[in-house]
C-alpha cells in the first residue's frame, strides 16, 4: 500500500488497485485536496513524463543522461544494493546543502522486520538506510515529502504521485529519485522467509537487510545473540518475496521510475540467453537523469567526486532488464484481462501501451487470457 499526505487528506493505494480517501488526524476532508488526489493518485491514474530536452525509450522512459555509476566511497558502494549510487547521492545532497533533507525508507530500529519512512540528514543516516527494502512502506506519507527543499527516494508509484500532486498545487516538487521496481511484496512474505530460515517469529532481531553488503547481496537476519541466517537474492526474491507482490504492481506501467528526476537500476551482467546473472561482485548502478534538474544533480555529484561513472547507452540497460522490458510490452494484455473480469483498472496515458502491445499480438492474447484466469480466480476467493 502507498499513501500520500496533503491538506488533511490521506489517499491510500491498496493492493487491488483502488484509491480510497481517508481523513487524517485533523478530521478535515478538503474538496480541493480530494480533486488533486483524483488526478495524482496512481491508484487512479498515471501519466507518462516527457521532460524538455529528453529522448524517450519505449520501455525505459525519458532519458536526459545515462551512466554506469557507483559510489566512490567503498563503504557506501558495499552497503548499497547496486553500487550505492542513490545512497551516495542522498549523503551528498544533504552535505552539500542542495537539499534540507532526504526522505527515504529504512528498517524500523526497534523492529527491523518492518520498513518505515526515514529522514536522512547525515552520513550515518544515509548508511543506515542503504539497500533495498522489499516490504510495504509509504515514503510519500512523510509530511516532508512534499517540501520543495527536500529530496525524496521512493517507489515509482509514489514519485509519480508526488510530481502530479506538486503540479496540481502549482508548486515545485522536491528533487525526486527512484529505482527500478518489480513490485511490493506483502509483509507476510518477510515473515515466511524468516521462518523458512529457522527464525522464531516471536523473537526480536538485531538487524535485517534484503540486499546490499555485496552485489546483489544476500537476504540476512541477525538475531539478538549475534547469530545470523541468510539466503541468496535469487532465492529470497524469486521464491519467497517476488511471488507475493500486490495486484496493482502487476498492472504498473512504470516500474522504471520515469516520473523521477533521477532513476537507478541494477546494471546486471547477463548470460548468453540474456537473463541476469546474480553472481556476487562489486555493485554497478545504471543511473538515469530523466530531467534537466536530475542531470545537473548527477553532474554536480560527479564533479564533487561522489560518484564514479562511465557513459552507457539506454539500449545497454534495456538489454539487461528483460523483466521491465517485457512488463511494459505486455501490460495492455494484463489490463484487458483484468477488465474482462469486471474489475476496474487505473487510467494510464502517454505510455504508448497500445503500440507496444499490438506489436506482439500473440503475446498480447496469451497475456490477456492468463490475466483473466488469474484475476477471476482471485475474485472468487475474495
Amino acid at each position: 500500500m502507498c499513501a500520500i499526505l496533503d491538506s488533511g487528506l490521506t489517499m491510500q493505494i491498496t493492493g487491488d488497485g483502488y484509491s480510497r480517501p481517508t481523513r487524517t488526524a485533523s478530521g478535515k476532508r478538503d474538496a480541493d485536496a480530494l480533486d488533486r488526489f483524483r488526478n495524482a493518485c496512481p491508484g487512479k491514474r498515471v501519466a507518462a513524463q516527457r521532460p524538455d530536452g529528453s529522448t524517450w525509450h519505449p520501455t525505459m522512459g525519458p532519458v536526459t543522461g545515462i551512466w554506469a555509476a557507483w559510489a566512490k566511497d567503498p563503504e557506501v558502494r558495499r552497503l548499497g544494493s547496486s553500487g550505492g549510487a542513490l545512497t551516495a547521492l542522498s549523503e551528498w545532497l544533504v552535505a552539500s546543502g542542495s537539499s534540507t533533507r532526504v526522505v527515504a525508507a529504512g528498517a524500523e530500529p526497534a523492529n527491523p522486520r518492518r520498513t518505515v519512512s526515514v529522514t536522512i540528514m547525515s552520513r550515518d543516516e544515509a548508511l543506515r538506510s542503504a539497500g533495498s527494502r522489499y516490504a510495504p512502506v509509504s515514503v510519500a506519507a512523510n509530511p516532508a515529502a512534499i517540501d520543495p527543499n527536500s529530496s525524496v527516494v521512493g517507489k515509482p508509484c509514489e514519485i509519480s504521485a508526488l510530481r502530479a500532486l506538486a503540479e496540481a498545487r502549482g508548486e515545485e516538487p522536491p528533487l525526486l529519485l527512484s529505482f527500478y521496481c518489480a513490485g511490493t511484496p506483502r509483509q507476510s512474505a518477510t515473515t515466511q522467509l524468516l521462518e523458512s530460515l529457522g527464525v522464531d517469529p516471536a523473537l526480536p532481531l538485531r538487524d535485517l537487510w534484503y540486499r546490499g553488503r555485496g552485489w546483489p547481496g544476500r537476504f540476512t537476519a541477525v538475531r539478538e545473540d549475534g547469530t545470523s541466517v541468510s539466503s541468496p537474492y535469487a532465492d529470497s526474491w524469486g521464491e519467497h518475496l517476488g511471488p507475493t507482490i500486490q495486484w496493482r504492481c502487476k498492472l504498473c506501467p512504470d516500474g522504471v521510475g520515469e516520473s523521477a528526476d533521477i532513476s537507478a537500476a541494477d546494471l546486471w551482467k547477463t548470460d548468453e540467453g540474456g537473463s541476469p546473472v546474480f553472481a556476487e561482485g562489486e555493485g554497478v548502478s545504471a543511473l538515469i537523469a530523466r530531467t534537466r534538474r536530475g542531470w545537473e544533480a548527477v553532474e554536480n555529484a560527479i564533479a564533487a567526486g561522489v560518484l564514479i561513472v562511465r557513459p552507457i547507452d539506454i539500449a545497454d540497460l534495456a538489454a539487461v532488464q528483460p523483466t521491465h522490458r517485457k512488463r511494459r510490452e505486455t501490460l495492455l494484455g494484463r489490463l484487458a484481462g483484468t477488465m474482462l473480469t469486471g474489475s476496474r483498472v487505473p487510467r494510464f496515458s502517454g505510455f504508448r501501451l497500445a503500440r507496444l502491445g499490438l506489436a506482439h499480438p500473440l503475446a498480447l492474447v496469451r497475456t490477456a487470457r492468463g490475466t483473466f484466469a488469474r484475476a477471476r480466480a482471485a475474485r472468487s476467493r475474495s
